[in-house]
């Protein structure tokens, strides 16, 4: 399963990768200005310059870009590896073509800052330091170590060592301070445009939910005629058949009725999502009641169904929330209707945290979609087992949404997962919340003799 963090983490690493279409566009560029000036120079200035070198180290950045553009097409987009040798790549090749010109006497030579400023707006800063530190040595072996600086044929230059420790250290200091600027700038965009995206995320998650609860109030419009239609044939049934009626046919007109009640009473949830029961007493539950609110109505539909409460110190107590209420029973609903034979309900608290465990014995979440569970229109679970005849139900994949988006509402944090070993199968599902969380909007709770043993923030604060 996705979480917002996880996806906008997502998104921040595809912002990282550049395209190489960018990368050969620039290279492009260098090579058509480095082809200038070594033309400019030879027959425009006539300088004396080993131009047939020259020209052979320009042809090797030629010849990589041919290759790149053969091999891969425009949109790819290269890793934080891949574009660091790209660049570490430019900063050789510069630097063999520096050797060749004066080292760094030659004027050209502050171009080393390209490709440390072009990591530093969209690589990681390690790979922006590697290239920097590589930048850095190579000027310094230029200081030492070069041809002389090309001149007219009849005389020579030859800059004091003093000058060319200066644009060493120009080098240096244009290197730190650029690369470190460039990269607080473009942190600075990213992480606002990390923001936007979170927004935009959470803005259509809760359009989708602002868009179901709509459908929602229709769907219990709409249904509520037919199910009272239901409810009035099987009465009908009942009282027509009587005593005479056999045990089996009774047994499944009673069963008939339950559903059907169970039906009205969903409807009735949905349409109250929104609501406020008022404060008090009513309004707040322990976290053990919470448990068995959530059980009590799936005890009759034919799974066994194992129910714990237990943690460190007091138990925490909690206000109703008929969101909360929904999601959590919508997620038992899904355990139930996929489980063989057991669901087992585990609930616990210590001084920090108060989580609830939902576990069944069914087939699982596949894997393939287990990634996107909780997305709208997301199917996320095998094929419960059916009889021979029977059609597999057919889902949406809304019911996991619904549920993820009215709990994380609460400040919970939900986990998928399959249980994992040779002996054990079925989907787990974990929902938990910091203990302050849950507890936040619960009056005092009292004791048996109505004396309060516990006192909890106001009730001003958004309820669980």
């Amino acid at each position: 399963m996705h979480t917002i963090q996880e996806r906008i983490a997502g998104l921040d690493g595809r912002a990282r990768q550049l395209r190489l279409d960018t990368f050969v566009r620039l290279r492009w560029l260098a090579i058509t200005g480095q082809s200038a000036a070594v033309v400019g120079a030879q027959f425009g200035l006539g300088l004396n310059l080993p131009f047939g070198w020259c020209f052979l180290v320009i042809a090797a950045s030629s010849w990589l870009n041919l290759a790149l553009r053969i091999r891969f097409p425009a949109s790819y987009r290269l890793n934080a590896d891949s574009a660091a040798l790209l660049l570490a790549f430019d900063i050789v090749q510069l630097a063999a073509l520096l050797f060749l010109t004066g080292g760094l006497q030659n004027p050209f030579s502050l171009l080393f800052l390209a490709p440390v400023l072009i990591s530093a707006t969209a690589l990681p800063p390690e790979r922006t330091l590697a290239l920097g530190l590589l930048a850095i040595g190579l000027a310094t072996l230029l200081a030492l170590v070069h041809r002389p600086l090309p001149w007219f044929a009849d005389g020579r230059i030859e800059l004091p060592f003093l000058y060319v420790s200066g644009v060493w250290t120009a080098i240096l200091l244009g290197t730190a301070f650029t690369g470190v600027y460039a990269w607080r700038v473009a942190e600075e965009a990213r992480q606002l445009a990390q923001a936007l995206a979170a927004t935009e995320l959470v803005l259509a998650r809760e359009q989708h939910l602002s868009q179901l609860d709509g459908l929602a109030a229709a769907a219990a419009h709409e249904l509520g005629t037919p199910l009272g239609t239901i409810m009035v044939v099987s009465k009908e049934l009942i009282r027509q058949l009587g005593p005479e009626a056999s045990p089996t046919v009774a047994e499944d007109l009673a069963l008939l009725r339950e559903q059907v009640d169970r039906c009205r009473s969903i409807l009735g949830k949905l349409t109250s999502l929104d609501g406020d029961d008022g404060g008090g007493f009513l309004t707040t539950v322990t976290f053990s009641h919470l448990v068995e609110e959530l059980v009590a109505p799936q005890r009759a539909m034919g799974v066994v169904i194992d129910a714990t409460s237990r943690g460190e110190g007091p138990e925490p107590s909690c206000r109703r929330n008929p969101g909360v209420m929904f999601g959590l029973g919508n997620i038992l609903d899904n355990a139930v209707d996929f489980a063989n034979a057991r669901v087992v309900i585990d609930g616990n608290w210590n001084h920090e945290r108060v989580w609830i465990e939902i576990r069944d014995d069914g087939p699982g979440f596949s894997a393939e979609v287990l990634l996107r569970a909780g997305e709208p229109y997301v199917s996320t679970r095998s094929a419960p087992q059916t009889q021979p005849g029977d059609s597999a139900p057919v889902g949406l994949g809304l019911g996991l949404f619904i549920a993820k988006t009215l709990i994380e509402r609460s400040g919970a944090q939900i986990a998928l997962s399959n249980a994992v070993g040779p002996d054990r199968h079925g989907a787990i599902v974990r929902v938990s919340w910091a203990r302050h969380i849950f507890e936040r909007g619960a009056v005092p709770y009292l004791s048996p003799d109505d004396t309060a043993v516990e006192t909890l923030p106001p009730r001003d604060i958004v309820p669980i």
